[in-house]
């Protein structure tokens, strides 16, 4: 039964196999992919595997499942995102990649550390989406990453706030980022 419920949480928060909808969703408004991203729809997923902890924990098998498809969805995600020129893909393959490492801390049990980084999530992607629009905005509606090139000079705070964002999404020391990430895998290393 419980196996059922992972399978639900895998398209709802876009695990590997069930990711291809997430960057399709972001042919909508910026502001929207906001929200889809860092509040509601991709992280519900998750969320619904923290709150039936209680049913995952008395299946091992289940676990290991949940463990193994999140760290193949962060892995997965995180290069494909790298191939990518359109920067809302970029950033949507990111989302699916810190939603690996959510399901994956689900996997380790460490359920508390998962809605940490949900909640870490949240805001810096929020900033990314929000600043991306802005750019996009500010650009005539261009996404695609290879025409873009001295936004410094064109848009400062906008490259202030994306390198905030894009530093804490990597984990940079005495971010939020940083710490979630960290205990996402000390939990891990200590099982």
């Amino acid at each position: 039964n419980n196996i059922f419920l992972l399978i639900g949480a895998i398209g709802k928060s876009a695990q590997l196999g069930l990711h291809t909808w997430l960057p399709d969703a972001m042919e909508g408004p910026t502001p929207v992919s906001a929200l889809i991203h860092a509040a509601t729809m991709v992280t519900a997923g998750v969320f619904m595997i923290i709150r039936s902890s209680p049913l995952f924990e008395f299946a091992p098998t289940t676990l290991f499942t949940i463990s193994i498809v999140g760290c193949l969805t962060a892995f997965f995600a995180a290069s494909t995102g790298l191939l990518q020129n359109d920067l809302k893909r970029v950033i949507a393959y990111s989302t699916c990649s810190q939603l690996g490492y959510m399901v994956f801390a689900c996997g380790v049990s460490a359920y508390n550390v998962a809605i940490a980084h949900l909640f870490n999530h949240a805001f810096f992607k929020a900033l990314l989406f929000l600043t991306a629009g802005s750019i996009i905005h500010s650009l005539a509606d261009e996404q695609d990453l290879r025409k873009m090139g001295g936004l410094t000079q064109l848009l400062p705070l906008a490259y202030v706030m994306m390198l905030i964002g894009s530093l804490s999404l990597m984990g940079f020391p005495f971010l939020t980022g940083f710490y979630s990430k960290d205990f996402i895998l000390e939990v891990t290393l200590s099982k």
